[in-house]
């Protein structure tokens, strides 16, 4: 009878430098930089594992790709995750080796219920980058523009900061047309851009978002976006009513931004935001049901393979005066 064995689980824990392991079931935590070379001797010390890693802005994206490439299981887990779980199991103290433990152990006792990484195409991968770093330029324009209003001396040099912002925006924007041309999505972009509130932007988060995976329902789509509503419920008890916000946060705040042009633009939706404030719904409250309504009929318009048709469109709220 053949031996039954055990499958390597590993927890790695990210930072700019370097990276800390910890395989499940053993005592110590290895720690090795943050580099292709030494990932590489790293990975070839393993035939196969199943690896958790705690998902950073962009420091983890090296080791999550070059663990792809070689055959291992990839599982990202959000630091909204790793922060509850940590608390559930009462550990109080933070660090990176302790985390590197609490991420194998997480991917050890949870790993029927999470769902593999899916590594994205090259240039999926670079159009998703772009889109990232797009919202980070213009963050940091609209910081640096308020930073430097009212004071003459800097006019000059805020002028010549905005212009080179805006062509470095340009050079962003062009070069996310040529990657969505060469991946063939220009008749689903068009059809999401039909969407009230949807503009080239939001429609390729979108895009990249529906291709992540298999999603045969609206509700996967929308827990995938991180825009499902957690509950907190015990006995009478009704607990606040929050978002799950995993996944990206670019993708909730496209939508989110979306659907403020929404109700602007297109009188279903101002009413459907009038009527959600009207019963005492706080306004970003009132936006991200918005945004949800947005996703789940850019999820039907994709899998119908459809534009968006005023009228079917169900009449509610009723239509306010």
């Amino acid at each position: 009878m053949a031996m039954k064995v055990q499958p390597v689980i590993l927890g790695a824990d990210v930072s700019k430098d370097w990276l800390d392991f910890h395989r499940y079931g053993g005592e110590s935590v290895e720690r090795i930089d943050n580099d292709r070379a030494s990932i590489n001797a790293f990975l070839q010390r393993y035939p196969s594992a199943a690896l958790a890693v705690e998902a950073t802005n962009t420091y983890h994206e090296l080791l999550v790709d070059r663990a792809s490439r070689v055959g291992w299981t990839v599982y990202l887990i959000s630091g909204y995750q790793l922060k509850h779980y940590a608390a559930s199991v009462g550990q109080r103290s933070r660090n990176d080796p302790i985390d590197a433990r609490l991420i194998a152990r997480y991917l050890a006792h949870e790993i029927a219920e999470l769902r593999p990484y899916q590594p994205k195409s090259p240039k999926v991968q670079q159009l998703w980058q772009l889109l990232k770093r797009r919202a980070l330029l213009v963050q940091t324009r609209q910081q640096l523009q308020q930073s430097l209003h009212g004071v003459p001396y800097l006019e000059q040099a805020k002028r010549q900061l905005s212009s080179r912002y805006a062509q470095v925006l340009l050079c962003i924007d062009r070069r996310l047309a040529v990657l969505a041309r060469e991946l063939g999505w220009q008749a689903d972009l068009n059809r999401l851009k039909t969407l009230p509130g949807v503009a080239a932007l939001t429609a390729l988060a979108l895009l990249v978002a529906y291709r992540a995976g298999t999603f045969i329902h609206h509700d996967p789509f929308i827990a995938y976006l991180g825009l499902d509503v957690r509950t907190k419920d015990s006995g009478y008890h009704k607990g606040q009513r929050k978002l799950t916000k995993h996944g990206d946060g670019e993708h909730r705040r496209l939508l989110y931004c979306a659907a403020m042009a929404a109700v602007r633009s297109h009188p279903y939706f101002r009413n459907r935001y009038q009527h959600l404030t009207e019963r005492g719904l706080p306004t970003t409250a009132a936006y991200v049901v918005i945004a949800r309504k947005l996703a789940r009929l850019a999820f039907c318009l994709l899998r119908q393979q459809t534009t968006f048709d005023n009228n079917r469109l169900r009449n509610y709220p009723p239509t306010v005066a």
